[in-house]
């Protein structure tokens, strides 16, 4: 049975999106850029002194940069749990949902989806579950208002629209 032994590892709950997203990355990290950085650091070896070559050290600075993402990436689609969104519907607010809401002072309209913490992108849209607006909209429905409490004081938001897939 897969994942069997590994009940005491965390799951980490995603969209089938972010888990390709996540998978694409490691392979590229795998074939390209760890390639592409031994080449580099076995170039660098070759101009001689390494205490004073500048190219050395990136090149190595950079290959524990790519292996830590590397082992990163490998812990984090080991322990991926996909939640298949398209089969979810309703308009109560829950993870995988794309919502619509309007700032209850300036009618301004924002649409976030709502997704693991290892694919959240705010510039695409996508919002972590554990940010503090996911948090106010979790469990919330069409119509509902919530409070996000920001810095500058409390927003308050209306929930216009919830969607799946």
């Amino acid at each position: 049975m897969e994942g069997e032994g590994s009940s005491s590892m965390e799951k980490i709950p995603m969209t089938p999106a972010g888990l390709a997203r996540l998978e694409e990355e490691l392979k590229v990290l795998k074939s390209v850029e760890r390639p592409a950085v031994i080449a580099a650091i076995s170039e660098a070896r070759e101009h001689g002194d390494l205490s004073e070559n500048a190219e050395y050290h990136a090149a190595r600075e950079r290959q524990s940069f790519i292996e830590g993402r590397i082992k990163e990436l490998e812990d984090v689609i080991s322990r991926a749990e996909p939640i298949d969104i398209t089969k979810m519907s309703g308009s109560t607010v829950r993870f995988g949902a794309t919502v619509t809401v309007a700032d209850d002072d300036t009618d301004e309209e924002m649409t976030y989806q709502i997704v693991g913490a290892h694919e959240a992108d705010l510039k695409a849209g996508r919002i972590s579950v554990h940010s503090p607006i996911a948090k106010a909209l979790i469990g919330k429905n069409l119509g509902d208002s919530i409070e996000v409490r920001a810095p500058g004081g409390s927003k308050f938001y209306e929930v216009i629209d919830v969607k799946f897939g």
